[in-house]
Parts: C-alpha cells; sequence; structure tokens
C-alpha cells in the first residue's frame, strides 16, 4: 500500500464566526492510500481545540508504515496500529480510516451505505449553519439559507439575544442553537435557554465549556430543552459519563477518529438512552461523505461543511435543498475536481 497526502486550503463562503474564533480559510490536509491500482481519499480537517495543525497531521503521516499490511481490507489491524502511533491525533487517524473504507467500497464495486446494509431513504435532513455576525449580515444569511429547511445558529457572545430576534423576524422554519462553550457562568446559560426555549428553538448544544461538567448537570435539570455534547464528546470512552449531563452527543469523525469509532459510539449512545447528532468540521466532499454514508442510523444531520466552502476540491455527495442524497457510486462516491 502506498500513503500520500498533500495540504489544501478550503476558502469559506462567508467569514465563519463561532465564540471562539472567526475564520475565512480551513487548512486541511488531503490523504490516498492506492493499492492493486486503486485509490482511497481520505481527508483530515485537524483542530487547535483538540490540539492539531496541518503539521502534526503530516508528521502522523509519516509515521504511518502500511507496507506491513497486505491490504487495505485488514481495517481493524490496521487502524488498532495507528490507533497506538500516538494518543492524539485523531483527525489524521480519520483521514486514514476513510480512505480505507474509500478503497475497500470502490474494490467491492458498492457504496459504503450499501456495504454496511444501510437504506438511504432514512438520511434526516441536514442543517444550514449559520456564524456569529451582526443582526443584517445575520437576517441577509438566513435569506440566502431559503431553501434549507432547518438552520443551525451559532451563538455565545453578547448579541445572542439580537440574532434570535432577528431570525424570528424572517423565519419560523425549525432553528438548532450552538453555543459552541461560550457560555461560562451557568446562571447565564440558563437564562440564554430559556429565552431560546421561548423562541421556539429544537435543542442547544454545547451550552458551556466540557470542563464544567457539573454546571452542565446543574442546567440539565432546570430546562426543558434537549442539551446536545459537542466538545464534550471527543470518543465512545467519554460516552458513559455524558450521558448523566447530556439528552445527545453531537459525533463528528475528525475527533472520533473515523467511522469504525463512530458505528461504534452510535450504537452505544442508543443503549444509553441518547439521541445522535452527525456533525462535521469545515471539511471537503471528502469527510462529508463519508459522514453521510453513516447518516441513516442518526437522529440530527449537521453536515453542511463542504456547502460553506467555495473550492471544494471533490464532487459526489450532494446536499440539495438540506437532503444529503447518496447515489451508487462505489465507496464514497466522490471525486477529484481539476482545479
Amino acid at each position: 500500500m502506498n500513503l500520500s497526502w498533500y495540504r489544501y486550503d478550503l476558502a469559506l463562503k462567508h467569514v465563519f464566526r463561532i465564540s471562539r474564533s472567526a475564520r475565512t480559510t480551513i487548512p486541511i490536509v488531503l490523504l490516498e492510500i492506492e493499492h492493486d491500482g486503486i485509490i482511497g481519499y481520505g481527508e483530515a480537517s485537524p483542530n487547535v481545540r483538540y490540539g492539531e495543525t496541518q503539521e502534526t497531521v503530516e508528521a502522523f503521516f509519516a509515521k504511518v508504515d502500511l507496507e506491513r499490511y497486505e491490504s487495505p481490507f485488514l481495517i481493524d489491524d490496521i487502524l488498532q496500529y495507528t490507533d497506538a502511533l500516538d494518543t492524539h491525533n485523531t483527525a489524521a487517524k480519520c483521514a486514514v480510516d476513510i480512505a480505507l473504507h474509500d478503497w475497500v467500497g470502490k474494490k467491492l464495486g458498492v457504496p459504503l451505505y450499501r456495504l454496511w446494509g444501510l437504506n438511504p431513504d432514512n438520511t434526516p435532513l441536514c442543517s444550514f449553519t449559520i456564524g456569529i455576525d451582526t443582526a443584517d449580515v445575520v437576517r441577509q444569511k438566513v435569506i440566502e439559507a431559503e431553501a434549507y429547511p432547518i438552520l443551525k445558529i451559532k451563538v455565545g457572545l453578547d448579541n445572542d439575544e439580537e440574532i434570535i430576534r432577528t431570525i424570528r423576524s424572517v423565519t419560523d422554519k425549525v432553528i438548532r442553537v450552538d453555543a459552541n462553550e461560550g457560555w461560562k457562568d451557568k446562571h447565564l446559560a440558563l437564562e440564554r435557554i430559556k429565552f431560546l426555549q421561548d423562541n421556539n428553538v429544537e435543542f442547544i448544544e454545547q451550552p458551556m465549556p466540557a470542563a464544567q461538567f457539573d454546571d452542565i448537570k446543574w442546567l440539565r435539570d432546570r430546562v426543558s430543552m434537549p442539551i446536545i455534547a459537542d466538545e464534550s464528546v471527543v470518543r465512545l470512552s467519554d460516552l458513559p459519563m455524558l450521558a448523566q449531563a447530556y439528552d445527545g452527543i453531537n459525533i463528528k469523525l475528525q475527533k472520533c477518529t473515523g467511522v469504525r469509532e463512530a458505528m461504534r459510539m452510535i450504537s452505544t449512545a442508543r443503549a444509553l438512552g441518547m439521541k445522535v447528532m452527525l456533525g462535521c468540521m469545515i471539511e471537503s466532499a471528502v469527510g462529508v461523505a463519508a459522514a453521510a454514508h453513516l447518516s441513516p442510523l442518526i437522529d440530527y444531520a449537521d453536515l453542511d461543511g463542504n456547502v460553506l466552502i467555495s473550492n471544494d476540491p471533490f464532487d459526489g455527495v450532494r446536499n440539495i435543498n438540506g437532503m444529503l442524497r447518496l447515489d451508487l457510486q462505489p465507496g464514497l462516491g466522490v471525486h477529484k475536481k481539476i482545479l
């Protein structure tokens, strides 16, 4: 097996602002695993929140030796090996996981959802994300997103209520809210969530910092709105504790090391009585497609990372007015563009 990679910067259509940062570009690393004349594509979208950069991803790839394995079909063996190489670097591990699955699907001539026995008609509607901005810009973004039936609204700064009022002045569609750990005081968080409840918000995602676990448990006892973990959940081992404070989890392949671990997390969350959401970083069609193939298993989809960029180097995964379309192309079903 031959492993190669290259850097690429995704360009956002609009400034993407959350409670802790604002970005216009997203640096990623695209991976290729070639064997038997077939190339499997993978993607790492590293996030500094979890200590990863393009440099750490490339350093991890440089340590990976796939020559010891006879073929990509040995997915479990290979992923156990790569997981043991480093304690962190989940995005880099995710890229290997995705590329292996893409290769296997292509070799067998089937899309991943069919390989896993999933019904593409069960894919939930996908939300469209609107970052933090001024009221006028938020209003314009909502108008531009008219085709999408569900909006995910980023909050966590001083203008939270203004943003929600602005949105509600132009639409009554389903909205979900993500504070990205922005509310540090539990009493402020309680006040904000009660405001959201009064404005018909479906759920709140990560209202407080992951480290303030007891405060989130306190919140859960005082609000009727479901609380979904995002930054608090990284991998499978996090779930038993999180069930004490959250109603659901947002699984991101880039955080959990890929689709193999995500499947285990979905099953475990179900056993714990938790709702399941699949989210993404800002990613190309490669990363989003991998999650999309898993989406028939979940309750909520937030897989719009590639819709928010203007220079996706791949095509194949389609988001049509919030509906993720999975066709019969083998593997991920993505194809490299000539840019």
